[in-house]
């Protein structure tokens, strides 16, 4: 993709950085159970570290803000993001922690568990969002994963803000309020340009029950009414709803053979963040987007499902022509 001005399109992308490591074992062990493995993989991981890949391979300059701990892991994650050409300038390093880290069982019939220890992402601060203020001023999209410090989140949306710059948040519960039944959430996220929650998140937001397609329309409404320019609730197989203020429109999900779904939230974001760096087309680049969340879920894994843009463009196009 590229602009008028022949220069790259910019995303600085705000999220979490873990590990996955999966391990395959014959059925997932239950208290007090021990059971043998019988494969081990590790793969970088996480909302940030996954969309800003897909923004990248979208042809954008991707700057990552987030943070690792002070072990082995934290130079994995780098080698990972510098493959892809994403500039780690701003991954923080929080010595005394470890890295994010998400462990998963893969039983025989594939079904898993996982547990996930949010480690030096509960450290990202207010103060590392302010010495990432420059490059957030000449982003052209700042694409935000909710699941971090509630203070850097609110810091990165005021410094989007204050500069102009496009915001896409995504509003998961901050670290903080994992687990709590509080809805309540800062009144900076409904300043986001483009929020977009899954039909469960907005449905918790609204403290509405998430049915079908119509209470999509009606929770989007209700979003789109405490501030935010869209809402865009994601809903799997079901496709997306778009809703501003002047209208609802359902877009369908794309028909594909289903492998794994788990990279299939992360490449939609970074798809959207990465069409809205160029084109100012909300519904247009949530096609884009949706076309990328449902390549993703022809792969196995997260950071290897995510698609590029020529796959992205190829899907589109023949989705045209049928």
């Amino acid at each position: 993709m590229d602009t008028n001005t022949g220069r790259s399109p910019k995303v600085v992308v705000i999220g979490g950085t873990y590990v996955d490591m999966a391990i395959r074992c014959s059925q997932i062990p239950s208290p007090g159970q021990s059971v043998i493995g019988s494969a081990l993989s590790y793969t970088t991981t996480g909302p940030g570290l996954n969309q800003a890949v897909e923004a990248a391979l979208c042809g954008c300059d991707v700057h990552l803000i987030s943070k690792v701990g002070g072990d082995p892991f934290a130079q994995m994650a780098r080698n990972s993001l510098a493959e892809y050409k994403v500039n780690t300038e701003f991954l923080y390093t929080a010595e005394a922690k470890n890295t994010g880290l998400v462990v998963t069982y893969v039983n025989a019939e594939g079904e898993n568990a996982s547990c996930y220890y949010p480690g030096a992402n509960s450290a990202l601060q207010a103060l590392d969002i302010t010495e990432a203020e420059q490059t957030i001023s000449e982003a052209d999209v700042c694409l935000i994963h909710g699941q971090l410090p509630q203070e850097a989140i609110v810091s990165a949306l005021r410094c989007a803000e204050l500069y102009g710059v496009k915001v896409i948040l995504n509003p998961a519960r901050p670290l903080e309020q994992q687990g709590q039944t509080t809805s309540d959430l800062p009144i900076e996220y409904f300043k986001a340009d483009i929020l977009i929650p899954n039909l469960y998140e907005a449905a918790d937001i609204t403290e509405q029950s998430a049915a079908n397609i119509r209470t999509a329309k009606l929770i989007g409404s209700d979003l789109v009414a405490r501030g935010v320019d869209y809402a865009v609730i994601t809903m799997g197989r079901r496709g997306c709803m778009v809703v501003d203020r002047n209208r609802a429109d359902h877009i369908p999900a794309f028909e594909i053979e289903l492998v794994d779904h788990t990279g299939r939230g992360d490449a939609f974001a970074g798809a959207l963040a990465a069409y809205c760096a160029v084109e100012n087309n909300v519904r247009a680049a949530v096609k884009f987007a949706s076309a990328a969340g449902a390549l993703a879920c022809t792969k196995f894994g997260s950071i290897e499902a995510m698609p590029t843009k020529a796959d992205i463009i190829e899907l589109l196009q023949k989705e045209d022509s049928e």
